[in-house]
């Protein structure tokens, strides 16, 4: 009997089928039942001349164009809004009351601008262009660019050429054109690098599916210095982008991060968005029980917040039981939205965009009793379901609800019923596939339309440009006119002074030219100390646990902060300098225990405070001593530090090594090593001959053997002058 059911069917579908393309062919256009076809023209205020290619537009989907008559037709009802575009005109809006003919009288755009006087429109200030253009933002996206466009030609800093982007951006990002959003957003920041446009870069890209380059925009601004609230929106960006892209782990830990700044910040809208987002995530990665706990949290919270807000979260939870099977907890929610949203309506218009429209609401109740298979009732709420999509003109629900109604009646075993919903669905899939070719073709046409006012804002700002560099190159040129001149009035004096000018001039240029070379050559021994001592951190933490490995770091970050503290000194305090050297050798020895061990002795006769020392001079010393000496010893070595004073104003630091000594480590060393080593030792040299220069051979350095046989190491003996004379800073 079933079997027979299901033929039954198949054969009356297969009718229906043939009895609708019939329909079709005999009757292509008919009017729809509440509509009618509306006769219009289109032609010139003054002249009357027709206008040919004028679009027409209908916002339930329907479409025409004006012939060379400039007239149309088109399918409308009452209460339709058409939207009457043309490049020769600026784009008007018309709202049908009557089934009489139309008749729209336009001034092209010529004509228009002819009209205005220039002086008025060049008098209109930045500020009313821009707020112009954020008022058209959402109601016609070709006035805002014009707008925007005459804002552009009006910037006058880069403040305000920032904001004009900005607004541009937010244009197109209002209107889905996401690439230019991200496009103009970074032009944006060209000019002026504000975090709120960071944001909206970040958004734009995800909305363009860049997510790595969203996610590189997000992990940068979480580091940076925010507001809680400004935080709360990266972490929940953030989280959206990994969410999207399956990263739910992740995407779970940037919630909790800007969950607990709302929570701390008391935002308590934001609370209820990321508890909902995070049971989403949680449903995502197939954690059940979590992601029911999080809509628990987030149902509570809605329910305080708003009516509105209460009808979202009921509906995300409504589809988190749909997924899930639990129909009755589904059906239950849906029925209590149902309430909330005809009272928010009451209020406000809800776009059929939306997720909680009556009629998506009455077709998931249906659809969840047809799952359930209680068939009696899921048919009264298809039946509202597609009452209500006619009502507000929602094609996609009314054709699913259509169809799923004729399933609903096939499995309830009434066929005629079935049949009749399933011609019916037919119909809805026709309209709604010609509604979907007209979108189609009106994008095409404004992402066209778009295009170019992209080009004309993009050689606007060229032409801006070059007349700033040209205004610029004038202004720069006028100051050195100027300058000339003033220059040659007082030649006469200055005459008189010129031998005492150019004496004192060589005599700072000498002096420039010093510590210019010792800034550079001090910038050259900072990089190559820091790499050596990050190879040596390196190699420790690859052998050694991780207790040891942190005690290791925490000393040389002390090395590093005394190496920082010193670099722009041209003398430190010789303490200073025994500090480094005593901290350094110890890391190397904590490395080479094996290799060698060390002593560092300063004589008691010593004043150290009265002795300063060029920063980084001894430890390149004791670095060759470890690196090029010890290291390659077979037996453990010895390296000795030793501090003695030689005279009243002068002192010795010796720096001894027994390893195996300057010539067979100059054997050992490969092609790179050497020159390494060379300029090292040479920028040492060229530092200590600027320095006693420029005060009196105040160092004095020489490099022996220490031994002449077996291993003879190698010994630094550096001799300081003491120097009462306050040294100054680079």
């Amino acid at each position: 009997m079933i079997y027979i059911k299901y033929i039954l069917w198949v054969l009356l579908l297969t009718v229906s089928l043939v009895g609708v393309q019939a329909q079709t062919i005999l009757q292509p256009s008919q009017v729809s039942q509440n509509g009618f076809t509306l006769k219009g023209l289109v032609r010139d205020s003054e002249t009357h001349s027709p206008i040919k290619g004028v679009n027409i537009q209908g916002d339930n989907g329907a479409y025409a164009s004006s012939n060379f008559e400039g007239k149309f037709l088109i399918e409308v009802r009452i209460g339709d809004e058409l939207i009457i575009s043309h490049k020769d005109f600026e784009t008007l809006y018309y709202s049908v009351n009557s089934t009489d003919d139309l008749t729209i009288d336009v001034r092209p755009a010529d004509q228009q601008r002819a009209t205005q006087s220039y002086s008025a429109k060049n008098n209109i200030p930045f500020k009313s262009v821009i707020d112009s253009a954020k008022f058209y933002k959402n109601i016609s996206a070709e006035k805002s660019i014009q707008f925007i466009a005459e804002s552009i030609s009006k910037s006058n800093s880069t403040h305000q050429n920032a904001e004009a982007f900005e607004v541009l951006a937010d244009v197109y990002s209002y209107w889905k054109q996401y690439d230019l959003a991200v496009s103009n957003y970074r032009i944006s920041l060209n000019n002026v690098n504000t975090v709120s446009v960071q944001l909206k870069l970040a958004q734009a890209y995800y909305l363009n599916k860049n997510y790595q380059e969203s996610i590189a925009v997000y992990e940068e601004l979480t580091k940076a210095k925010l507001s809680e609230t400004v935080l709360s929106d990266v972490y929940e960006g953030l989280g959206d982008v990994l969410s999207t892209t399956k990263q739910h782990q992740k995407a779970i830990t940037a919630y909790k991060k800007g969950l607990a700044i709302a929570k701390r910040s008391l935002i308590t809208p934001k609370i209820t968005d990321l508890n909902s987002k995070i049971a989403q995530t949680y449903s995502a990665s197939g954690a059940l029980s979590e992601a029911e706990s999080y809509y628990k949290s987030s149902l509570d919270l809605a329910t305080k917040e708003n009516k509105e807000r209460a009808v979202k979260e009921k509906i995300k939870v409504a589809d988190f039981n749909s997924a899930n099977q639990a129909y009755s907890n589904e059906i239950k929610l849906r029925k209590e939205s149902l309430q909330d949203i005809e009272a928010i309506e009451a209020d406000t218009i809800i776009d059929n965009e939306s997720d909680y429209t009556l009629q998506k609401q009455h077709y998931k109740i249906g659809n969840a009793y047809y799952l359930k298979k209680e068939y009696d009732a899921a048919i009264p709420y298809l039946q509202q379901s597609i009452i209500e999509a006619d009502k507000r003109k929602d094609l996609v629900v009314e054709k699913d609800a259509k169809r799923k109604l004729s399933e609903v009646y096939r499995d309830a075993g009434e066929f005629e019923k079935a049949l009749k919903a399933y011609e019916d669905y037919t119909q809805s899939v026709e309209k709604l596939y010609i509604k979907k070719e007209q979108q189609i073709t009106q994008a095409a046409r404004f992402s066209k339309n778009i295009a170019e006012q992209q080009n004309r804002i993009e050689s606007l700002e060229s032409d801006r440009q070059l007349s700033e560099s040209r205004y610029q190159l004038n202004q720069e040129q006028n100051k050195r006119q100027t300058l000339i001149i003033y220059s040659l009035i007082g030649g006469v004096l200055l005459l008189l002074l010129v031998a005492y000018v150019m004496f004192k001039f060589i005599k700072q240029q000498k002096l420039a030219n010093n510590l210019l070379a010792l800034k550079s050559l001090r910038s050259q021994m900072n990089p190559h100390f820091i790499f050596n001592a990050l190879n040596s951190v390196n190699s420790f933490i690859a052998t050694n646990d991780e207790r040891t490995a942190n005690k290791y770091l925490s000393d040389f970050s002390k090395l590093m902060r005394a190496v920082l503290e010193n670099s722009e000194e041209n003398f430190i305090p010789l303490s200073k300098e025994i500090e480094l050297i005593e901290l350094y050798t110890k890391l190397e020895h904590f490395r080479f225990k094996d290799k060698f061990d060390y002593s560092l002795t300063v004589d008691e006769k010593i004043v150290v405070s009265d002795y300063t020392i060029p920063p980084m001079l001894l430890q390149p010393y004791i670095e060759n001593a470890v690196w090029h000496g010890l290291r390659y010893k077979k037996e453990k070595g010895h390296l000795t530090i030793e501090i003695q004073k030689q005279s009243h104003d002068t002192i010795a630091i010796r720096i001894t090594d027994d390893g195996i000594g300057r010539k067979q480590s100059k054997a050992l060393k490969t092609h790179n090593q050497k020159k390494q080593n060379s300029k090292g030792m040479g920028n040492i040299e060229k530092r200590v001959s600027i320095l006693n220069a420029m005060y009196k051979d105040k160092v004095d350095v020489l490099i022996t053997d220490f031994n002449t046989e077996g291993d003879t190491g190698t010994q630094v003996i550096v001799t300081l002058k003491k120097d009462d004379r306050k040294l100054k800073n680079i």
